[in-house]
This record gives structure tokens, sequence and C-alpha cells, in this order.
């Protein structure tokens, strides 16, 4: 040995998330978003969405969460699970040297979220988490002035870097997906504890949290299932978050099954209600009922009018004074303004 031969680059491993991925010189994680390029580890979507939208909140969803406004929405390529049922499996599972994108670097964001007058912005399509970097320097630019940050994510992250990013997060919509680690092995290549502790955690730090559980026919639908799912919430997080009943539509690998029947929806959202969960709704499927807000005061005058009226992303009337019910002044959880 001379000392001069050249360093030998390294394995390193990617601690971002459960699957502490071990990758090799000049390959990629799980995720396919980050790279070891001579044994360091390089998020190569960073500053390069895939996709820009802007949204109403309520498509998040986010019922509970400055309604009626809209939201600037981003997304790189890129995610760490990979769901069967997936809807935006061209961007979520594409390479990203095969997903076309475009340079919108953290200090550009800002200035485009006020050109469209939106007061929040939303991390989503495919996994913020994943594309970490990014969604972190968007959050601290976004916190710095004034603009709110919204996760819409599946919460596979480790413990240390959600830390980190959710004191500057206003919101996020997560999405569990079923409460069987069965199912997060089988359709999702995940698992299911690490899920769990991200709600609880960003429960414990203030982020304000609703639910999304997206019910596929013969998978994760059955009433014990949505009772686990539920009395989950309600003893870990609190039965007033929000949890959104969600209905699957065939795409990607899952085209074989059928869409998700009304009645599933309406009687997952009525078994929720009864085991004492405060508001509970129904997604992609206009609902009579299922998608309104009322008082969670059982004694309210006026415990059947809507407080907040919706027809798909629209906001039809919202009665809400302060965050209050007008009625019996009963405080809806929420942030409202």
């Amino acid at each position: 040995m001379t000392g001069r031969e050249p360093a030998v680059a390294k394995w390193v491993e990617c601690q971002l998330c459960p699957k502490y991925c071990r990758i090799a010189p000049g390959h990629s994680g799980d995720c396919r978003i980050r790279i070891n390029q001579d044994g360091k580890l390089i998020a190569t979507t960073y500053g390069f969405p895939c996709a820009l939208h802007v949204d109403p909140m309520e498509k998040k969803p986010l019922f509970h969460f400055l309604p009626g406004t809209t939201i600037l929405s981003l997304a790189t390529a890129g995610c760490n699970l990979h769901c069967r049922n997936c809807q935006n499996h061209t961007i979520s599972q594409g390479n990203p040297e095969d997903v076309q994108a475009f340079e919108l670097l953290p200090a550009q964001v800002v200035p485009l979220c006020r050109e469209h007058r939106s007061p929040s912005i939303a991390y989503t399509y495919t996994e913020p988490l994943a594309y970490y970097e990014y969604t972190l320097d968007c959050c601290i630019a976004a916190r710095e002035a004034g603009i709110r940050n919204v996760l819409v994510t599946a919460g596979y992250c480790n413990e240390k870097p959600l830390r980190q990013l959710y004191p500057l997060v206003d919101a996020a919509n997560v999405d569990l997906k079923a409460i069987d680690p069965a199912f997060y092995r089988t359709y999702c290549s995940a698992t299911l504890a690490p899920v769990l502790k991200a709600l609880e955690l960003a429960v414990e730090m203030g982020v304000w949290v609703e639910v999304t559980n997206l019910l596929i026919p013969g998978l994760n639908d059955s009433a014990s299932q949505v009772n686990d799912l539920v009395v989950w919430v309600r003893d870990h997080l609190g039965a007033g978050v929000p949890l959104h009943f969600s209905r699957f539509s065939p795409r990607y690998e899952m085209r074989n099954l059928p869409p998700t029947p009304a009645d599933t929806l309406e009687r997952a959202r009525k078994q929720a209600l009864d085991l004492g969960m405060s508001f509970v709704y129904v997604g992609n499927l206009r609902s009579a009922e299922g998608e309104n807000t009322l008082c969670p005061n059982t004694v309210c005058p006026e415990g059947t009018t809507p407080l907040v009226s919706r027809a798909g992303y629209r906001i039809l009337g919202n009665r809400l004074v302060d965050g209050r019910c007008p009625a019996c002044g009963t405080a809806v959880p929420g942030v409202w303004r």
C-alpha cells in the first residue's frame, strides 16, 4: 500500500424510512429517489417536481382545515411504497429519469404560491416523505413566508426525520391503508407499525391530522376490519380526528376488482359513528350525509343542520363562527382560519 490508491466507494444505508435500504455505489434505494454517489446519499429529485397543480383543499381530502381555500400541490417522482392500487402509479412507481420533470427550487415555490393566491402548499400525489429534503426545505421557506404546509402521505418514515419535519407542518392527511400488517406486506410492500407511530407522533406534536382509509372490496372492507381500524383511531388519535372512508376504483395492478359499493362506504361510516367517532366522511362518492360536518354536541338544538355543507370539492355553506357551532357554541376541532 502506497497510501495513494483511489478510495473504494462504499455502500451506504439510508435511514429515512423503515426499509433501511443498503445501497451499492451507483444504485438507488427502494424509492428510486435516493442514490449512492461515491459513498454519499443523493436525493436526485430535489428541486424537480413532476406534478404541480392548484387544488381545492377538500381534494386532499382535508375537511377541517381552511375549508374552501385553494392549495398549491406538488410532487416529485418516486415512492417508498408499492401499492398495487396506486392511482398515481405512472409517477410514484416510475424511475425519476423516466418521468418528465421541471426545475422548481424551494425559493421559487413561495412566490408561485402567492401568485396563485393559495394560503397553503401540499406535498402530495406520490410520497412527500420519500422526497424528504425537498419537502423539508419547501416547508422551511413556506413557514418563513407565513404559508401553511400540508402533507398528504402514507406516513412511512422513521421517527427522527419526522421529528425534524413535523414542527413545520400545519396539517396532514395520512392514508391508513388497513389495520392489518399482512395487508401492508402483501399489497404495499411495507409494514404497519411505523405508520401507526407516525400518526401518533403527528398528533402529539400538534399537526392537524385527518385519516383516509380506502376501502377495497374483499381486501380490507369487512365489518371486523373497519371496526379494528376505527377503534385504533379513536383510542390512539382521538374521537375528534376526521376519518374519511374513500371509494376504490379499479386501476394499476388491481383492475380485476370492482369499485367499492356505496353501501359499503355508508355502512363503514355508520359503524364509525356508532363506535364514537365524531366526524366521519365518505370520499370519491357523492353522499347525502357523508360529506357534511355536523355539530358534535349530541344535544345541540340544530344538530342535524350541517355546519359545513359540501358537494364533492365544493363548499355549499359554512355556518361556523370562529370554529364554533352558532346554535350551541360547541367548538369544532380543526383549523378554520
